[in-house]
């Protein structure tokens, strides 16, 4: 008899959840089992959207993040259910980023320590949190994608699953995972076109050009 999938066991125990009993037992055997892919989703979020995090001074690891991620969603399910798949992991995720933005806003509040040998140095374009103008612009642009094209951008692109692997958390096929994908970039790349290096080329071009003619 061939393994049971992750997505197909976690879907037994969340219809496991109604009733009157304690949610706890069943939601720490569904926690159990998604354990490896809750840690790829951490791992992936963090080095790739908060890779400040894992350097001095936090260090932050992603089985760290993961513990807290398991202790916010055993707190969470007592009251908050998920139906679906689709519905736990969208709720994983976004425990993730509120323990990543909680420390990445942490961090930058803390003051810089600045040797002697570094006065008189300009300060950082960067926020302490490794996030820059552009970048910040680049996530409030997902943010603002098309439910389900901000769902396959996030799944493939942020959390580093396969078209596959997307497609069994949302319950679509991979080639519509993909479709969803292209149109998410189409609208990106519309949204943050002036980011290209071609059109920033050309942009610092124009403005020599007014420079010098002012001259």
């Amino acid at each position: 008899m061939a393994a049971e999938s992750t997505s197909a066991a976690v879907q037994r125990f969340l219809d496991g959840l109604g009733g009157d009993a304690s949610p706890e037992p069943i939601v720490r055997e569904l926690l159990d089992r998604a354990v490896r892919r809750l840690q790829c989703l951490s791992g992936a979020i963090l080095h790739r959207s908060y890779p400040r995090l894992t350097q001095p001074p936090l260090n932050l690891s992603t089985d760290e993040l993961l513990g807290g991620v398991v202790a916010g969603l055993l707190t969470a399910m007592r009251t908050v259910r998920p139906r679906t798949v689709r519905e736990f992991f969208a709720l994983a995720a976004q425990h993730m980023r509120w323990q990543l933005n909680d420390l990445a806003r942490r961090l930058d509040q803390q003051p810089a320590v600045v040797g002697l040998h570094e006065e008189g140095l300009p300060a950082p374009l960067t926020s302490a949190s490794g996030l820059t103008q552009d970048a910040r612009r680049m996530l409030d642009a997902i943010d603002k994608l098309p439910e389900d094209e901000q769902e396959a951008f996030n799944l493939v692109r942020i959390q580093g699953l396969t078209y596959s692997e997307a497609a069994e958390v949302v319950g679509v096929s991979a080639k519509t995972v993909q479709r969803r994908l292209n149109r998410a970039r189409v609208l990106l790349a519309e949204q943050l076109a002036d980011l290209q290096p071609g059109v920033r080329s050309q942009e610092s071009d124009v403005r020599s050009q007014e420079l010098h003619g002012k001259g």
